[in-house]
């Protein structure tokens, strides 16, 4: 039996559920162990062992690892910044078992100031290179808007040195934070500072005070669809071809639209062609079907408002807006398994005041 394994070799088992995952990891730790606190052959032994694995469970899964001390390993898995990830890239650390040897991160955690220092491309990012001020926007008191100001900063090198202080904010305020709080950012030279500068390593402060104010300001707001009137919108493309939306564009004028930043867009392409790029009525009533099925599982009264869709040239778009991602993240994933033959796509983004939708206002 031995003999006929070598010849062979042992049939590895698909990876579909976290606990397979898991399986197969705990079977060839000592290894990834070795290999990681040996520093030798981490591509090999490790990394390329590791990536097919984690992208048989689901694509867009990242990670880093190193020694957290002399007898630990960390391994850090991370969606590299894609909203829409974060809630599998938790749930599979959530499911991780308890391995000697071994701790296991969801995301970039924070790290104190003094602890961070990124050196890239001829730049340095830490508490003596970065300051920062926040910026007011008028009509969007809501939004975290900040300028970071570097004191080496260059024009040239403008692309480098912002991508360098992402990179530095996921490290010193934590990959979700980094990514769920603020905004928008802007990195400029000392010279086009309009602002008094604020040290670096106040930024998590002045963001805990700004989504402490958030929270106490919408906290349980909620909003009734159920009964909305939707209004019947129609343009011409330029094609010739006809766009209908059907949008509740009342709730466009709502002046809590903060409360509900986040952006669920679902794609659902059909064959148009033989229909100036509407659905035939077969397909009419599959894209209601696969509607429905969200609609049943994102409720308002949960936090996940209905703002519409529209259809033209061979795409039919569903619109959401949401009190948190996690939720819309795994029920629109599961439709692209629920419809295999249909490249369903789907995006989450954050809007604080629904600009997406500004194309259906015409007040």
């Amino acid at each position: 039996m031995s003999i006929l394994k070598r010849l062979f070799g042992t049939k590895q088992e698909p990876i579909r559920t976290y606990q397979d995952f898991w399986k197969w990891f705990q079977e060839n730790e000592r290894g990834f162990f070795k290999a990681v606190k040996n520093q030798k052959n981490i591509e090999k032994e490790f990394f390329d062992k590791l990536s097919p694995k984690l992208n048989e469970l689901q694509d867009g899964f990242f990670y880093l690892t190193g020694m957290l001390d002399e007898n630990t390993v960390e391994l850090i898995l991370t969606p590299d910044g894609n909203i829409k990830n974060i809630v599998f890239v938790e749930e599979l650390v959530h499911a991780a078992p308890a391995i000697p040897g071994w701790t296991f991160t969801s995301l970039k955690p924070p790290m104190d100031i003094t602890n961070v220092r990124i050196d890239m491309a001829g730049y340095t990012y830490d508490s003596n290179t970065l300051s920062f001020y926040p910026n007011d926007v008028k009509d969007h008191p809501d939004e975290i808007d900040i300028t970071i100001v570097h004191k080496d900063y260059h024009e040239d090198d403008k692309s480098s040195i912002t991508n360098g202080t992402y990179i530095f904010l996921d490290n010193f305020i934590g990959e979700l934070n980094s990514v769920t709080t603020i905004d928008n950012v802007k990195v400029i030279g000392r010279k086009q500072a309009e602002k008094d500068l604020i040290p670096i390593e106040k930024l998590k402060d002045f963001l805990l005070w700004r989504q402490k104010e958030f929270i106490e300001k919408y906290e349980g707001t909620l909003q009734n669809t159920d009964t909305a009137e939707f209004a019947i919108l129609e343009a011409e493309l330029e094609s010739g071809n006809k766009l209908i939306a059907t949008i509740n564009t009342d709730i466009l004028h709502w002046n809590k639209k903060a409360s509900h930043p986040w952006i669920a867009t679902l794609e659902i392409p059909y064959d148009g062609q033989f229909n100036n790029g509407m659905p035939d009525e077969k397909t009419y009533q599959l894209l209601n079907e696969i509607e429905e099925r969200i609609l049943e599982q994102l409720k308002d009264s949960d936090g996940y408002l209905n703002i519409g869709r529209q259809t033209a040239d061979s795409l039919r778009e569903v619109y959401f807006a949401c009190k948190d991602f996690r939720k819309p993240s795994k029920v629109l994933h599961q439709l692209t398994k629920d419809y295999p033959t249909i490249n369903i796509n789907y995006d989450i983004y954050k809007d604080k005041y629904w600009r997406s939708f500004n194309r259906f206002n015409n007040n």
